[in-house]
């Protein structure tokens, strides 16, 4: 600030004395003093209000990003098994035809007389299965198809209580109901599901409309039995059955492949195996 900041504007009135120029410029100097003091309060006032505005905006970042890690971990997978997502159903249990095991809660797809037996444990909503369904799939059926191995799926709802929704046990119900249709239904709606898997953190699944679309898929699979079943939950206490013998089987994710009791290293690098890879580790485990 310069000297002559506080001087009035009228330059005949002294700079100091007992003058009536003194008294004048004494106010006008408090006045400013006065102005200065207030804007500097405003400008304070504002400081701290920009800085509580980002402190806000920092805490959403912070909240968002925590969140979203949660959810990337529970999304990630199917490897923190947490309990069958809640797949409560109402009605009295339906079995689909074609379902096998003692409680009717496994699904073999295959020859019968297989000599050899492989268990796969799968969510519908599982990225890691679609992964593997969609590289290895085929090579997994045909293997089954040519007799090598029967397969025994054990299928697992558990991603509807990770991460919200009901489109683990919704599908689930609904293969329930392709089960019933025939057992090359279901592995063609099996299929047709993880080749048309929503985002894991969307409940795709959870729309009925949704299934039945992807069911049209399938030739032959809408059949109105079919849609009837869907539409009404027929086989969602089933689904429930079969999401708790999941969680009993001391199985923790998914995907797992367990060929004769031994389990199957599909993934490597946090990757799918490649077919040739699959058929080899086939071939070693069975001698």
């Amino acid at each position: 600030m310069s000297k002559n900041s506080d001087r009035p504007k009228n330059s005949d009135r002294p700079e100091n004395g007992d003058g009536p120029g003194t008294g004048e410029r004494s106010g006008h100097g408090a006045r400013q003093r006065n102005t200065s003091k207030r804007a500097a309060t405003e400008r304070l006032r504002e400081e701290r209000q920009r800085a509580d505005r980002s402190a806000k905006i920092r805490r959403r970042v912070v909240v968002g990003a925590a969140s979203a890690a949660v959810l990337a971990l529970a999304a990630g997978v199917a490897f923190a098994v947490g309990g069958s997502g809640g797949a409560q159903a109402s009605g009295p249990l339906v079995l689909p035809a074609n379902a096998s095991g003692s409680d009717g809660t496994v699904i073999t797809y295959g020859k019968a007389d297989a000599p050899h037996t492989l268990k796969v444990y799968e969510d519908f909503r599982c990225p890691y299965c679609q992964q593997l369904e969609t590289t290895d799939g085929p090579t997994v059926q045909a293997l089954a198809d040519s007799g090598t191995y029967k397969i025994e799926y054990h299928l697992a709802t558990f991603l509807d209580k990770g991460l919200g929704g009901k489109g683990s046990r919704t599908a689930l119900a609904a293969a329930g109901a392709a089960l019933n249709e025939g057992m090359d239904k279901f592995k063609q709606f099996h299929d047709v599901l993880y080749a048309n898997q929503p985002d894991e953190r969307e409940d795709g699944f959870g729309d009925v409309n949704h299934l039945l679309d992807l069911a049209g898929k399938v030739p032959g699979l809408r059949t109105d039995a079919f849609v009837k079943a869907v539409q009404e939950g027929t086989y969602a206490p089933w689904a429930a059955e079969v999401s708790r013998a999941f969680d009993n089987s001391g199985v923790t994710g998914t995907p797992t492949f367990e060929l004769d009791g031994k389990k199957l290293d599909v993934f490597t690098d946090g990757a799918a195996v490649t077919p040739d890879q699959y058929t080899a580790l086939v071939k070693q485990a069975i001698g």
